[in-house]
């Protein structure tokens, strides 16, 4: 399957989530559509022959007099009563009806009620009222009971079920209740690398500790490089259309991935970076997760999401240890305190939270609230965090509690401001030796910044749109930045000099 470039447009978040992140960056089939084989439907004509499918008929029939009418109207009779003989289908017969007209309320997502339609597993599980369905009897399944009647008590938004969908539900049931859905029907896994037309976006990147590996973000999969020379070294696929963020465990020894399918499921890989093999893959909530981070002692991962909330996650097994739910809008990155004890997050709601990594707690804001918080990086020896604003704000905060503001709410934390960038602030970056801070912008450059005095080091230019994502090399000699023309470029941040560059898309196999 071959994919073409597809782009978002809005504000991206840390290593580039946007509004919505609605669409698939970095792929979609291209492959030329193969017209419905439909069986055309062949007139009663004279000379048709009995082999090749119909009776004998008479003159009559070929010119559409009675003989042809009652033949056609008693072929559709057999066909209505073979369909009505078949057991109802939970996938292919309910599934669609709950799509359309429940699963807006009734998913993961909303879970009014606590009834999900989504899936037959969902259904299973008791709702807040009891069981959903009784295998057998209609009369006792709320499914059933809910949705029939002169005045149906669901669904409580749109039109009303139709008399033909309530009888297919109340026969599933009476039936037994089987569940018929196909092993794969929720799976999103390709079943072989996709072949890029043009380079996808890069989301997300992240060097190892050990500076021999670059993960970069691609369609469905992880490409790694061996660096300094780009060698391509593997391509790790899993079911997450859009990687989002990526992180290499304090050992070098593991990847962590942050991803999903957006609107369906987020999801969390880890991948063992010495054999290539997926050590684990968690499905959790039911929409994209961002800025995935390890704890300093390699134990724990944080993680945010769509669904406003942080997670930290236990290392190995992937136990959801704290669900952290004070943001009221995505958590698009995390960070750990070098002490392990505490960790930040940032938030489209214009929050930077400092959180009890071991509770749970929300200890305080560390910042004052002034524009939405699109990406932040975590000094690596000190107790402070960069962040990037969406209306081009930088700025250092000291991360601790904020008890020191006033009635004025005054920006005690506020340790440096830097100038306004050209636009949105669209991935920041700490070198390893906080000496420099990396900023990534949508008009196709970074820039590089003194932390000390605030002053510009360096511009990074030539990028073919937003640089999305960023990263310097583990002696603070290098920055690898990712884009929106799917390029990986090296700079030395000193200067700004272009060291080399990549494409991060596979080159073309040849046609077979």
């Amino acid at each position: 399957m071959r994919f073409d470039r597809t782009c978002f447009v809005g504000i991206a978040g840390a290593c580039g989530p946007s509004e919505g992140t609605l669409s698939e960056c970095g792929g979609k089939a291209s492959e030329a559509a193969t017209p419905l084989s439909l069986p055309r439907c062949r007139s009663l004509q004279s000379g048709v022959a009995p082999s090749e499918g119909f009776p004998p008929h008479s003159e009559s029939a070929s010119r559409g007099g009675p003989a042809g009418f009652l033949f056609a109207v008693a072929l559709l009779a057999s066909f209505a009563s073979a369909r009505a003989a078949e057991p109802v289908s939970w996938f292919k017969d309910l599934t669609p009806i709950f799509k359309r007209s429940c699963n807006g309320c009734h998913s993961p997502a909303k879970n009014k009620g606590g009834v999900d339609t989504s899936t037959f597993e969902g259904l299973l599980k008791p709702g807040k009222h009891g069981v959903n369905f009784v295998a057998g009897d209609p009369t006792k399944s709320p499914l059933f009971v809910e949705v029939s009647g002169k005045e149906p008590a669901m669904p409580k938004e749109g039109d009303a079920l139709s008399a033909a969908e309530t009888a297919l539900i109340e026969r599933w049931i009476r039936e037994g209740a089987h569940d018929d859905t196909p092993a794969d029907a929720y799976s999103t896994k390709l079943s072989a690398p996709p072949e890029y037309d043009a380079p996808p976006v890069i989301n997300a990147l992240s060097v190892s500790p050990d500076g021999k590996w670059l993960a970069v973000s691609g369609y469905h999969e992880v490409l790694v490089f061996g660096l300094p020379d780009f060698r391509r070294a593997g391509r790790w696929m899993g079911e997450s259309t859009r990687i989002e963020s990526l992180a290499f465990s304090p050992d070098s020894m593991r990847l962590a991935v942050a991803g999903g399918v957006p609107a369906r499921f987020g999801e969390v890989q880890v991948w063992d970076v010495a054999t290539g093999k997926a050590d684990a893959a968690w499905k959790i909530g039911a929409d994209s997760l961002y800025g995935i981070s390890w704890s300093p002692k390699g134990d724990r991962l944080g993680v945010g999401g769509a669904d406003k909330a942080v997670r930290v996650l236990a290392w190995p097994g992937g136990k959801e240890l704290v669900k952290f739910d004070n943001h009221s809008d995505w958590t698009l990155q995390t960070a750990w305190l070098p002490n392990g004890n505490r960790l930040v997050s940032g938030s489209r709601d214009r929050a930077v939270k400092l959180i009890d990594a071991a509770s749970g707690q929300f200890i305080d804001d560390i910042n004052k609230l002034i524009e939405p918080v699109t990406c932040l990086a975590l000094h690596p020896k000190e107790e402070s965090v960069v962040y990037g604003g969406a209306e081009g704000g930088l700025r250092i905060y000291r991360a601790k509690e904020n008890q020191d503001r006033t009635a004025g709410n005054n920006d005690v934390n506020l340790a440096r401001e830097f100038e306004r960038q050209p636009g949105a602030v669209l991935s920041v970056a700490f070198s390893p030796d906080g000496a420099r801070i990396a900023a990534g912008l949508p008009n196709g450059e970074a820039r590089v910044y003194d932390a000390a005095d605030g002053k510009r080091v360096a511009t990074l230019p030539g990028h073919d749109g937003a640089v999305f994502c960023l990263a310097f090399s583990p002696d603070s000699k290098r920055i690898y930045t990712g884009s929106f023309d799917g390029q990986v470029r090296a700079f030395d941040p000193a200067d700004g000099k272009l060291i080399g560059t990549t494409s991060v898309a596979p080159p073309r196999t040849a046609a077979k």
